[in-house]
């Protein structure tokens, strides 16, 4: 598997059981939850994002494709990574392993775009995001 961008963030987290619906599997919402959260702990690691600030990221597009069932107990490795900057936005992506055996259960994508929340409106994207974006 090739994921596009610089890898620019990891986290460990484990899946609860109430993750789970009644196929016995992590309910597809999970995994996006998954991404946000690895999204938000690596912009917060850069001083970026905080809710009292200014400025911050909002979701314009997301997509997951789900390779493999992931049930409790699990803990998983959520990679985060930095792709292509434009002015206002940064295409990341994401994957979900097992932490223990390396088993690819899904891929995600994220095109955020950094936003004036005073403004509302969106603006030129943190050079420090910029800097790890691909060319």
């Amino acid at each position: 598997m090739s994921v596009p961008g610089n890898l620019v963030n990891t986290l460990s987290m484990p899946l609860r059981w109430g993750d789970m619906d009644s196929y016995g599997h992590a309910n597809n919402t999970v995994y996006f939850r998954f991404f946000e959260e690895a999204r938000i702990v690596w912009l917060a690691s850069m001083d970026l994002g905080g809710s009292e600030a200014e400025t911050g990221p909002i979701i314009i597009k997301t997509s997951a494709t789900f390779l493999k069932e992931l049930s409790h107990p699990a803990t998983v490795s959520v990679k985060t990574y930095a792709d292509k900057a434009g002015n206002t936005s940064l295409d990341t992506y994401h994957t979900i392993t097992d932490e223990n055996t390396g088993e690819l259960y899904a891929e995600g994508y994220a095109k955020i775009v950094w936003f004036d929340k005073v403004a509302r409106s969106s603006m030129r994207l943190p050079d420090s995001l910029r800097a790890l974006a691909t060319d």
